[in-house]
């Protein structure tokens, strides 16, 4: 098919199903509760709730500046990786010599080579719309921070509802953030399929082991396991 093996396209799958499989399971499965990024929803929510009982806030937009300035840098790089990536299209008949002669790697056709290229052009390109939307959001709940009530306001239902949207939109930011440096990890894995089907299935098995040990078992997910100081 299209000068794939039968092996690369059970590599190929294996990666889809590695990235659903891994989206399920941080974000909608029974355990996603107890994943790195759900905690630090909590902490996020905690965060505005404080913001919304103290006088001056500057403190807290330029904490949301600093979140937006790192979304823009991976935005950025994304961009980068998109203009590197199509560059090697115009190198694909020096690539596919370079990586013949090396003794591990299979024979590769120029129009295999060309569409892997495609394909990782669309995980840098998928990583770019939501960096780019995450700063969008982050842009957002710096508006609607600055729109919460005066911390000694009298109107309880106002600010309730002031807090619950800046918690949301800042959870939503937080999230399509994730999601774009998930991609920049999967895209890691998938420049293992440029070395063969076998590579690509490893480079894939030890990005996802990776990724769930961070969200489960890492140093920063213990932090929120021990007792809190009296």
């Amino acid at each position: 098919m299209l000068g794939f093996s039968n092996l690369d396209v059970i590599a190929l799958a294996f990666f889809a199903a590695s990235w659903v499989g891994y989206h399920y399971v941080v974000e909608l499965g029974p355990h996603a509760a107890r994943t790195l990024n759900m905690r630090m929803n909590l902490r996020r929510a905690r965060w505005i709730h404080e913001s919304a009982h103290r006088e001056v806030r500057i403190v807290d937009t330029q904490v949301m500046g600093g979140l937006q300035n790192g979304t823009a840098f991976f935005a950025s790089t994304s961009l980068l990786a998109i203009g590197g990536t199509l560059a090697l299209l115009n190198a694909t008949d020096r690539a596919v010599a370079i990586f013949s002669d090396l003794p591990f790697v299979p024979m590769t056709l120029r129009s295999v080579w060309e569409l892997k290229i495609i394909g990782l052009v669309c995980i840098f390109g998928y990583a770019f719309f939501k960096f780019a939307w995450a700063y969008r959001l982050f842009n957002y709940c710096v508006i609607l921070l600055g729109a919460l009530p005066p911390f000694d306001s009298k109107d309880e239902v106002k600010m309730a509802q002031a807090v619950h949207e800046t918690i949301e939109m800042n959870i939503a930011a937080g999230r399509h953030f994730n999601r774009g440096q998930r991609a920049f990890f999967f895209a890691l894995a998938y420049l293992g399929w440029f070395l063969g089907p076998v590579t690509f299935i490893g480079f894939t098995a030890a990005v996802l082991v990776a990724m769930y040990r961070r969200q489960y078992a890492s140093d920063a997910a213990r932090v929120f396991t021990y007792p809190s100081q009296s």
